[in-house]
C-alpha cells in the first residue's frame, strides 16, 4: 500500500503573531515554525498502517526550502520519502492542484492530511483535493483501518459517531485521537539525513483567492471590578458600555 501524508509548515502556536506595517504581509522574523498539528496525527497514523501491513510512506509539503527542515522531522519520525513542491502555499485550490497531481503520477492508495491548517483553518484542501482526483474523500477522522481494498473510518457528528466504510483510492482528513504524535529519536533523526526529499515543480498556479489585508483582533480592554454593594452600577455597565442588556 502506498501511503502520501501531506504537511503543511505552520507558526508554533505560542508564537507572537505580527504583520507588515501596511498589513499585507505575515511577519515571519523570530518565528518558530512546525508541523502543522492535524498532520501530524495523519503521518502517525499512516506509519502505523505501514507497519501493520507493510507499503510505504511518501511526505509531500507544498512549501519553499525553509520548510525541509520539518519534512526532515517526518522522515525522523518514520516517512520513507519526501517530495518538497517549490511554491509558496497561497492559496487552497493552488495547493490542491499541486497535491492532486503528484498523488495520481504516483498511484497512491491512501492520501493523507490534518483537517485543516491552525495557521488559516481553511478546511478545503482535502475536499478540492478528492475532487480533483474523482476519489471519495472522508473529512474529518478520528478512526482510520485498512482491510485490503477497504478502509473503515470513524467521524464524530453531532449527538454520536459515524462508521463509514469507503474503497481505495481514497483521501481522509485526520483529527485526534486517530494516533498519537511520535516524537523522532535519534536513529530516527540520523537516518532522515539520507531518506530521499525530491524538490520538483509546481504545475498550474492558478490560485483563485489572494489576501488583501491582515488584521490583528482588536486589544482587550481593562477589567473593571464593581464591589458587590453596588449591583446598579453593574447592570449599568453591561447596558451602556459592553451593550449586552
Amino acid at each position: 500500500m502506498k501511503i502520501l501524508v501531506c504537511i503543511s509548515n505552520v507558526p508554533d502556536t505560542t508564537t507572537k503573531i505580527t504583520f507588515s506595517p501596511d498589513g499585507k504581509t505575515f511577519n515571519t522574523a523570530g518565528v518558530q515554525f512546525v508541523i502543522n498539528p492535524y498532520d501530524e496525527y495523519a503521518l502517525t497514523r499512516a506509519i502505523e498502517l505501514k507497519e501493520a501491513h507493510g507499503g510505504s510512506v511518501t511526505v509531500l509539503n507544498v512549501g519553499e526550502a525553509d520548510t525541509e527542515p520539518n519534512i526532515r522531522k517526518a522522515l525522523a519520525i518514520g516517512a520513507d520519502d519526501a517530495i518538497r513542491v517549490n511554491l509558496k502555499p497561497t492559496d487552497a485550490y493552488l495547493v490542491s492542484q499541486q497535491i492532486a497531481y503528484y498523488a495520481k503520477e504516483g498511484g497512491f492508495d491512501l492520501i493523507l492530511m490534518g483537517r485543516e491548517s491552525i495557521d488559516y483553518n481553511g478546511y478545503q484542501v482535502h475536499g478540492m483535493v478528492g475532487e480533483l482526483l474523482g476519489i471519495p474523500t472522508v473529512a474529518p477522522a478520528i478512526k482510520l483501518d485498512v482491510n485490503g481494498s477497504t478502509a473503515t473510518l470513524e467521524r464524530e457528528i453531532e449527538g454520536g459517531k459515524e462508521i463509514i466504510e469507503a474503497p481505495l483510492p481514497l483521501v481522509v482528513s485526520a483529527q485526534q485521537p486517530m494516533a498519537e504524535p511520535r516524537i523522532p529519536n535519534m536513529r530516527g533523526i540520523m537516518t532522515a539525513r539520507t531518506k530521499p526529499l525530491k524538490v520538483v515543480d509546481p504545475v498550474g498556479q492558478d490560485a483563485k483567492t489572494s489576501v488583501q489585508n491582515y488584521e490583528l483582533p482588536p486589544a482587550k480592554s481593562g477589567v473593571k471590578l464593581i464591589p458587590a454593594e453596588s449591583a446598579g452600577d453593574l447592570i449599568k455597565l453591561l447596558r451602556n458600555e459592553a451593550k449586552v442588556l
